[in-house]
């Protein structure tokens, strides 16, 4: 039976800070193990998520030149 990603979540919130940080450090070592093409994949899938998104208005969009201004100033 699958768990629910909500519920898992919601779970894994009631764990101690040391169990949590343990369950995160795993699940980040975890994403160290996908292929490359799977990786690439998945950002085609996101990117295409994205654009999605923003065609149906829900995903602001700003100005790349603007942006990378703003984060100059913020370094």
């Amino acid at each position: 039976m699958q768990m629910d990603l909500k519920a898992f979540e919601a779970e894994a919130m009631t764990l101690p800070v040391s169990q949590r940080a343990m369950l995160a450090q795993h699940l980040l070592a975890s994403l160290d193990d996908v292929e490359e093409q799977e990786n690439e994949n998945l950002w085609l899938e996101e990117a295409g998520r994205r654009y999605e998104a923003y065609k149906a208005g829900s995903l602001p969009a700003r100005n790349a030149f603007e942006a990378i201004a703003e984060m100059r100033t913020r370094l």
